[in-house]
């Protein structure tokens, strides 16, 4: 009865004489030792990727261009799809191609015997999200109590603020403008009323410019 297995393809390349073909895998154990514990316990790290090796030969009439291919893959470490019985049971996306041998001999027209290795190449997991408060947000702060809208709040009562401190200061231009009354001659009645003034505009004006600085935080 002939063959009817289907022919193993390696990117668009049909193999169609694979003598040998092999798959091995390293399954992530790591042996830790116990005290008072005879052998190791194996704590598993995660499988490593499936290496599956493929001894044959390229010949025929396709044998220049599929050789040309394989060569151009290996060099360039451009990730191949892999189809054969051999990985039925594999979840196998793609593969490169970790080591390529290729042998001519003499007396042997267009035909090659090849052994390469291919290593399972998975695909790269999705980025990480940029959220809020650099990503804070999902480290459980809000079970913590910690209520990030409180920010919303802050921002709304420094705007609060600054508007008292600016009436204020209208009040304090005004009664600056009632000191000025002693130069009308009430001589020194009004200079004690003159400095306190002064004092309250370069405490209200210190005051403002901190306020400014705490509004600009928020916006």
């Amino acid at each position: 009865m002939p063959d009817e297995r289907p022919i193993p393809l390696l990117g668009e390349v049909a193999l169609t004489a694979v003598q040998r073909m092999e798959q091995m895998l390293e399954t992530g154990f790591a042996s830790q030792n116990v005290i008072g514990l005879p052998g190791q316990v194996q704590q598993h790290l995660g499988r490593a990727s499936h290496v599956i090796r493929i001894q044959g030969t390229l010949q025929g009439e396709h044998y220049t261009d599929d050789l040309a291919a394989l060569q151009t893959a290996a060099a360039d470490a451009a990730p191949l799809t892999f189809a054969a019985d051999i990985v039925t049971a594999l979840d196998l996306n793609q593969v490169v191609i970790a080591r390529f041998h290729v042998v001519e001999s003499a007396g042997e027209f267009q035909q090659a015997r090849y052994d390469f290795v291919l290593r399972e190449d998975p695909p790269l997991p999705e980025p990480a999200q940029v959220s809020g408060l650099g990503g804070l947000d999902d480290f459980g702060l809000g079970d913590l109590g910690f209520d990030t809208d409180i920010m919303d709040d802050l921002s709304d009562l420094a705007g609060d603020i600054a508007g008292a401190v600016e009436g204020a200061l209208d009040a304090v231009a005004a009664l600056d403008a009632l000191s000025g009354l002693g130069d009308l001659g009430f001589g020194g009645e009004l200079q004690p009323l003159q400095d306190s003034i002064a004092r309250i505009g370069e405490a209200g004006a210190g005051f403002q410019e901190a306020i400014s600085g705490l509004g600009g935080l928020f916006e």
